[in-house]
């Protein structure tokens, strides 16, 4: 049953769609040629790394004008979604004596340190070790990073994702791609994969919970031709434009579908357009339709 109307099938999968039975698994690298996806750093810290406010913040800097090397934005799924400003103490290559001049960095990792060694996991009480660092550190040391929220509210029909320079922190609430060009971003932010992700991925309540291992590398990316993937870079730069047409909304304003603005709307549809005729898909092709067909592609990739 689809909005109403009946369909008689042959077979309904582990997936609720018709193709023969087939079980997506969890897959430490990508079944195509593409860039990795990665988590984001984990501070394990109590809060004492990672969560300062731009008052907090500004008040040591005032104080102790040296700190203002030490703070660097951090963007976790929160921030990025709901256009929130928070920052973190980045240590990593800062001089010991430097820090030991700061009472409240002093202090910070202290409390860090505390932390860390009154945790009940054993590798929890080994970071005690190096308490003025983040837990796991997976920051790429230059360039671009796209970012993707772990979790997302069901009722976008887009997971907003977004490209950030290494000089911002990715908290581990996000997934990144160091390497990742605007031909990924169109490919990964059109209905094609979103259809694909709705399928698979997981849910945290009713949220979109997306997965790397069981989304990301498992994905059936297309074979474009150089027309099709010069035309999906120029859709992906449009859906960035349209966003850019508004500073002042979060991605949450943007994406909600009573508010989302008309021009990054069809920005989108125009992606979509891109995207599916790259797979060769028809346009009037539905949500079940397109997953069903990227199934099938699945199932040719893991056969090889």
């Amino acid at each position: 049953f689809d909005n109403g109307t009946e369909k008689t099938v042959k077979n309904i999968n582990g997936y609720l769609i018709e193709p023969p039975n087939v079980f997506v698994e969890s897959r430490k690298k990508s079944l195509d040629d593409i860039p990795e996806m990665i988590f984001g750093s984990m501070p394990n810290d109590g809060g004492f790394l990672s969560n300062y406010s731009e008052e907090k913040k500004s008040e040591i800097i005032k104080k102790y004008h040296s700190t203002e090397k030490m703070f660097r934005q951090l963007v976790g799924a929160q921030e990025f979604i709901n256009r929130k400003l928070r920052w973190c103490l980045w240590l990593k290559n800062i001089s010991p004596s430097e820090i030991k001049r700061i009472p409240p960095i002093m202090a910070a990792i202290e409390n860090v340190k505390r932390h860390r060694e009154e945790s009940n996991r054993e590798s929890t009480r080994k970071l005690a070790d190096t308490p003025m660092l983040f837990g796991e550190i997976r920051q790429p040391g230059t360039g671009n990073y796209m970012l993707v929220p772990r979790v997302s509210s069901e009722n976008r029909k887009y997971v907003p994702m977004g490209f950030f320079s290494a000089e911002i922190i990715a908290a581990d609430t996000v997934l990144i791609i160091p390497d990742a060009a605007l031909y990924h971003f169109g490919i990964l932010t059109s209905n094609v994969h979103m259809a694909w992700m709705r399928a698979v991925c997981g849910r945290l309540k009713s949220d979109y919970r997306y997965s790397k291992d069981i989304v990301y590398n498992n994905f059936p990316w297309p074979s474009p031709s150089d027309e099709q993937k010069t035309k999906i870079e120029q859709t992906a730069q449009g859906i960035l434009d349209a966003r850019a047409l508004y500073p002042d909304s979060s991605l949450a304003d943007l994406y909600d579908e009573l508010t989302m603005p008309p021009e990054l709307r069809r920005a989108h549809q125009a992606n979509d357009r891109a995207v599916m005729s790259a797979y060769g898909f028809s346009l009037k092709m539905k949500e079940s339709e397109c997953v069903a067909a990227l199934m099938k592609l699945y199932q040719k990739l893991t056969a090889r």
